[in-house]
């Protein structure tokens, strides 16, 4: 998925051959959030229920649509608050090196991918 979380949705939501009305009364929410978050235009990221109904319903991958939804996963952020605690000070300077030099973040991703493909 290299759309939005609004994009992702409508796409697979057509796909499926569901109103917003469908979906949204699948999914619990009223169908007015529903075209917010498919137009990307709701004020807040929808609660982490609602992303993975969405991915129920839409069968889509919910981890994915959270992380483009700009959600964290429960797991990624217990580790964000291990690395926090443990590297109190050095986490400003680490997330606003991380905010100023995305070549520098790819080139860590990438070199991480590749140790976790020779593990494999």
């Amino acid at each position: 998925m290299d759309q939005s979380f609004g994009k992702s949705i409508r796409a697979a939501r057509r796909n499926k051959g569901y109103s917003q009305r469908d979906l949204a009364a699948r999914v619990e929410v009223d169908y007015t959030y529903l075209s917010k978050l498919e137009n990307d235009r709701a004020d807040y990221p929808p609660k982490e229920d609602v992303i993975r109904a969405i991915a129920h319903h839409l069968e889509l991958d919910a981890e994915e649509l959270s992380y483009l939804a700009g959600r964290i996963t429960a797991e990624d952020a217990k580790v964000v608050q291990e690395l926090a605690k443990t590297h109190q000070k050095q986490m400003p300077v680490l997330l606003r090196t991380i905010r100023d030099n995305p070549e520098m973040v790819q080139r860590i991703l990438q070199e991480a991918q590749q140790e976790n493909l020779e593990e494999t």
